[in-house]
């Protein structure tokens, strides 16, 4: 089973635990709001263009709002059981839901006064290293100063190049993808010149 196939488990397990009117992560979605978004990116390709194309935005949202109607318990059974036979993202699965899973799997965990950050496998951190260094440079392209992220064992990806200063973000591969994607609730350690690692933290992180 991949990582992104355990996440998905995981996260519904968890969903289920909070409760559909659980808050998250994700402004003000809850839970049963979160499960609605990813039944609609996974079973209707035609409104979950609005996720990466703007003017499409409202014909998502209806979308959305329409299938938020349905039962917690359906949405959590469609989202348990992944992309249908027919979805262009049932056979890519494993990579592009990756972060995907694990990072809604966090926005409820974390949504929680309390939480503690789960221990994940070496080889589980290992994947998600792999997936931040595809989307680092379009998560920090905004960042007014270069962006450096390191691991405590010593591995880099430089994530935006801008002359003069410089903030490195130190932590583990699970917490900076979570921070890569916008997230606040999350344990780095930053080095820099306090305006600048400021800057860094308070930017816009869309990827």
């Amino acid at each position: 089973m991949s990582m992104a196939q355990r996440e998905r488990h995981a996260l519904v397990a968890t969903m289920i635990e909070a409760g559909p009117s659980a808050p998250t992560l994700c402004g003000t979605w809850t839970v049963h709001d979160l499960a609605a978004h990813l039944v609609v990116r996974e079973r209707r390709p035609d409104a979950s263009l609005g996720i990466l194309v703007r003017p499409l935005a409202g014909y998502l949202e209806a979308a959305q709002d329409t299938i938020a109607q349905r039962s917690f318990a359906e949405l959590a059974e469609q989202v348990r059981t992944g992309p249908p036979w027919w979805s262009p993202l049932r056979p890519v699965d494993a990579i592009v839901n990756l972060t995907e899973m694990f990072v809604h799997h966090e926005d409820v965990r974390r949504a929680e006064p309390g939480w503690e950050p789960r221990e994940l496998t070496a080889a589980d951190e290992a994947a998600l290293w792999s997936a931040l260094r595809r989307i680092a440079r379009a998560a920090y392209r905004k960042s007014p100063v270069a962006v450096v992220l390191a691991t405590p064992d010593g591995d880099r990806i430089v994530a935006h190049k801008a002359p003069g200063a410089e903030v490195v973000l130190t932590g583990k591969p699970s917490e900076l993808v979570l921070h890569a994607f916008g997230r606040d609730q999350v344990r780095l350690e930053p080095t820099g010149a306090a305006d600048d690692v400021s800057a860094v933290l308070a930017s816009d992180r869309s990827v």
